[in-house]
């Protein structure tokens, strides 16, 4: 069994596979394009580093499915959490974000801090006309009020239990796994 925080044993269950990641995102893509009548004035905004994976796939999707290639940036949000001290920015924002719809796009939606840093990311590099959320996975717990426009799965777990994302890209395979400490025996 994995170690998790503190070198507890955690319980592993995987609870989105390949399959269900690829219909997911899929149907984040089809609520993006049912939402937006203007997509060619979208940006999306993926947020280092599982959230750029999915940015880009939703891409993908949007050009298959519509024929249009939106722009897709990817954020930093270190360097404007309040967490944490990081002086490097390594956000890489091509497209222009003024007046511009821009989707924040991250793997798991959990305290919502994240997001507020990306957030912050955003308007430093410019005035959106609308920011939005799409996440891969909600898992609640919120400290700030913050919610996704965009979820691909809403899956409640408890403060002892850990969402882990697997991306192709980056971990090989794709999966989304829970990890309870509680459970382990």
């Amino acid at each position: 069994m994995p170690l998790g925080k503190k070198g507890m044993t955690m319980k592993t269950k995987e609870i989105v596979d390949e399959m269900t990641m690829k219909r997911a995102i899929t149907r984040i893509t089809y609520e993006i394009i049912e939402r937006n009548k203007h997509l060619e004035n979208i940006v999306l905004a993926g947020i280092k580093t599982r959230g750029v994976y999915i940015a880009k796939r939703i891409q993908e999707r949007l050009k298959q499915l519509e024929g249009i290639q939106v722009p897709v940036g990817e954020l930093d949000t270190k360097p404007f959490r309040d967490d944490m001290k990081v002086e490097e920015d390594t956000t890489s924002m091509t497209a222009d974000v003024n007046d511009r719809d821009v989707i924040l796009v991250d793997d798991v939606l959990y305290t919502g801090r994240t997001i507020r840093a990306a957030i912050d990311n955003i308007v430093s590099l410019g005035r959106p006309a609308r920011v939005s959320l799409a996440v891969l996975v909600d898992r609640g717990h919120r400290e700030l009020p913050i919610r996704a426009d965009y979820v691909g799965k809403n899956i409640p777990t408890s403060r002892t239990e850990e969402i882990i994302v697997h991306m192709n890209e980056s971990d090989g395979k794709d999966s989304v796994l829970l990890l309870d400490a509680n459970e382990a025996k």
